[in-house]
């Protein structure tokens, strides 16, 4: 074993590791999607034959017909990687970091083996056997990447046998419950909310309209018809609903003033643009239904909050009051507007959870902060039924929150989130350094929060599917459904 040939083994094992956590794990979130089953599979078989063999070559030397098993194994390893890019681009689109991070390994690899192959060569005519050695720091290296290959090798194989459980229902269930035929623009097609909506609506017969930035990307359900500037959208075209979703992302970055500026700046002007559109069209919608968020109330200790609820000065309370105030102007035009105030978004594909289940799967999740503060949660499908019932129902105008009606503090959260996966949930994330590295992002997001109930959704006859915590994590992560314990109801109302 030369240092060159370590040296390649080192950047195979940085580059894998890289692959891993930022591709599959933090962007991607293969472990959690029902389509990548065989890729999971693929991912898990190469891993573990990785920790045999990072192992091996750490501590010792094969001889004979052990030699020849290496060989196999480095040939096997092979063909798995050639399935596994057969595969993922049948099943997805692969951005182009992780295309470059693929190539960079195989050739990395074709060097690994134009190396190591012609000892293991001259090694398989010896007589069969292990010699044990050391190559110092090299072996320990060697040690640590098979533990870690062989931990994310398990839980990818217990992640593909765990796919089938992870199919959502049908969207066009949801699409049903909206009456008639409809003619549906949606802004903010692409997000989190905005492709299920979709494709409730395309499912159950719907006619859409989808504003996009980048149509080759978009991945939408057809039929659909996509824009790119709602000036593509002629006079006479016939809209029965809009649904405003569209937003630079709040909660993926530190407030810089200038990001605020451009969170505050997108939704002021997707809104304008949107009632512009109103205005000039020759048969207006019957709805506009614009969203906001639950952070219209500020932060609040224990207080219940329903639509009338009163409002605390913060960046969050300042964002959601323009734009709810650039929204509902459109009432002058003889329209009907919703402002959906929208709590934390539940599901696997996106939003806040997406972010922690990888945490939460491996042991390390728990409450922030002092786990006290209120989260005011939806599902992501009653989110969904939420915004066809607005459209539906003329009762509705004004204010509405989308949240479910048990919020529950970021402590219960996190203990329903570890049952639902087996995990334990005791790695609270200390609120000091929340608050260094993010400032009020940390506060407003993280630390703080609002215990928001859905008074006018309640009122106006909406059912929610999943109205507590446990169920509502459960069947996002597939987990089968348990009773609850009297520890856990008392937990709950805590």
């Amino acid at each position: 074993m030369t240092d060159l040939l370590w040296i390649l083994l080192a950047l195979q094992i940085a580059m894998g590791a890289f692959d891993t956590l930022f591709h599959h794990e933090l962007t991607e979130r293969l472990a959690w999607k029902p389509s990548q089953k065989a890729e999971l599979r693929l991912h898990g078989v190469r891993n573990l034959i990785y920790a045999g063999l990072f192992l091996m070559i750490g501590w010792a030397e094969p001889r004979g017909v052990v030699a020849i098993a290496v060989l196999v194994l480095l040939a096997v390893e092979v063909v798995i990687t050639l399935t596994d890019f057969v595969e993922e681009d049948r099943t997805r689109r692969l951005p182009a970091t992780e295309r470059v991070t693929h190539t960079l390994l195989a050739l990395n690899y074709g060097a690994i083996l134009a190396l190591l192959t012609p000892s293991l060569l001259v090694w398989s005519g010896e007589p069969a056997g292990l010699v044990a050695v050391s190559h110092g720091w090299w072996s320990l290296l060697a040690s640590v990447a098979a533990a870690g290959v062989a931990v994310f090798g398990f839980r990818d194989l217990l992640a593909s046998a765990r796919s089938e459980r992870l199919v959502q229902s049908d969207p066009a269930l949801m699409g049903r419950e909206l009456a008639g035929r409809r003619r549906v623009l949606v802004t903010g097609a692409t997000g989190f909310i905005g492709r299920r909506l979709i494709a409730a609506l395309i499912g159950a017969g719907h006619e859409v309209t989808a504003l996009v930035r980048n149509p080759k990307t978009a991945d939408l359900p057809m039929p659909i018809r996509i824009v790119t500037d709602l000036n593509q959208i002629a006079d006479d075209s016939r809209i029965d609903a809009v649904v405003n979703l569209a937003g630079e992302p709040i909660s993926d970055g530190f407030w810089t003033l200038t990001k605020r500026r451009r969170i505050l700046r997108s939704r002021l002007k997707m809104t304008r643009d949107v009632r512009r559109l109103i205005a000039r069209l020759e048969v207006r919608p019957q709805v506009l239904v614009s969203g906001s968020a639950i952070g219209w109330y500020g932060l609040h200790d224990e207080e219940v909050l329903n639509e009338t609820g009163p409002a605390n000065p913060c960046f969050s309370h300042r964002l959601c009051h323009v734009w709810e105030q650039a929204a509902l102007r459109t009432q002058a035009l003889g329209v009907r507007v919703v402002t959906l105030r929208i709590g934390l978004v539940l599901g696997a594909d996106g939003g806040m959870l997406s972010r922690l289940l990888t945490l939460f799967e491996f042991g390390l999740g728990g409450p922030m902060g002092s786990g006290r503060q209120w989260m005011s949660w939806i599902a992501l499908d009653d989110c969904v039924r939420l915004i066809l019932h607005a459209v539906n129902d003329p009762r509705v105008s004004g204010p509405m929150n989308a949240t479910a009606p048990e919020p529950v503090t970021s402590r219960v959260f996190s203990s329903a989130l570890g049952r639902a996966l087996n995990r334990p949930s005791l790695l609270a994330a200390p609120a000091l350094p929340l608050r260094l590295a993010l400032g009020d992002f940390a506060d407003e997001l993280l630390l703080g929060g609002q215990r928001v109930v859905p008074g006018r959704a309640l009122a106006t006859g909406f059912r929610f599917r999943h109205p507590d915590i446990d169920g509502a994590l459960r069947a996002i992560v597939g987990a089968h459904p348990r009773r609850t314990t009297g520890a856990e109801a008392a937990e709950r109302l805590s």
